[in-house]
């Protein structure tokens, strides 16, 4: 059984189903197209994610994919004011900096960040070291062997998901040895980084032998591309596909849930805690009178 995650000032313990909201500092987001890339705007995003269920939001400042040069200067410039408007707002909200660059890391943690999301698998091996210096917490991904900002081409693995476990369990294990604190540490298959539809699928039906390694696992399902081509339809009606997604990857030991439709995503997961029995029944009046 997993143990407990600490972040900033919480505790989750291992039958915590936790949220975590995608507030993106970018023009070029491939959901919002831009939506919260104004200061005032994301942190409107923050305060109705907040509302909403989130417990951890996620804060980033360049596009996964390909596009537009960002340098780090620029990154830092879009996120690090924001993380600090943040912390200023909501002192208990677990803040994440989604970055793979340790000079934004340095920056974002000084601001109030208490988790360095790199959704690109140790492109930077500094960021680990990072985390180790300030107690930040540390999320190690699988991406396919591909550099930041690049998309999968002819992607092939003799079974994907032994390739992520080798890699995440690596990073993990690498962080810990570099003195990044074993209790902040996720793991997450990153899916549709470096891989096809197949691959992420298949990595979501055995996601409970990556729940099996004790460390806290992440998904971050939200509206993917995986989605997109198992149903046939556009990133603006990806809703119900993320939301069966993310039921099937709690089941089965997802504990942290990257989001863009959080009240949605709150309500699945507080449904799938109480079949488990892990969170009773808001209200019980049927049958009782």
């Amino acid at each position: 059984m997993a143990g407990v995650l600490r972040l900033g000032g919480r505790t989750f313990g291992p039958d915590d189903l936790v949220v975590m909201a995608i507030v993106n500092r970018t023009p070029d987001s491939f959901f919002d197209r831009g939506a919260t890339f104004a200061a005032d705007s994301a942190l409107r995003a923050v305060e109705r994610a907040v509302d909403e269920g989130a417990e951890i939001v996620d804060i980033g400042g360049v596009k996964a994919g390909p596009g537009a040069e960002v340098d780090a200067a620029e990154e830092i410039r879009r996120t690090v004011g924001t993380i600090a408007a943040v912390r200023a707002a909501f002192p208990e909200l677990v803040i994440s900096i989604d970055t793979w660059r340790a000079e934004v890391a340095v920056e974002a943690v000084a601001a109030g960040a208490d988790l360095l999301n790199d959704t690109w698998s140790g492109a930077d091996p500094a960021l680990a070291r990072v985390a180790a210096q300030t107690g930040a917490g540390l999320v190690c991904s699988h991406a396919g062997g591909l550099s930041p900002r690049t998309r999968p081409h002819r992607a092939a693995f003799d079974d994907v998901v032994a390739d992520v476990l080798t890699t995440v369990t690596g990073l993990a294990e690498r962080a810990v040895s570099l003195g990044v604190r074993a209790d902040g540490i996720l793991i997450d298959p990153a899916h549709d980084f470096g891989k096809n539809t197949r691959h992420s699928l298949e990595i979501t039906r055995r996601l409970g032998e990556l729940a099996d390694t004790g460390w806290p696992l992440l998904v971050a399902l939200s509206n993917k591309d995986f989605i997109g081509e198992t149903l046939d339809l556009p990133v603006t009606e990806r809703l119900e596909g993320t939301l069966a997604a993310t039921a099937v990857s709690a089941w089965l030991g997802a504990r942290v849930f990257r989001a863009h439709q959080v009240r949605q995503t709150r309500r699945v997961l507080d449904m799938v805690a109480s079949i488990q029995g892990h969170r009773p029944p808001t209200v019980t009046r049927r049958g009782l009178a």
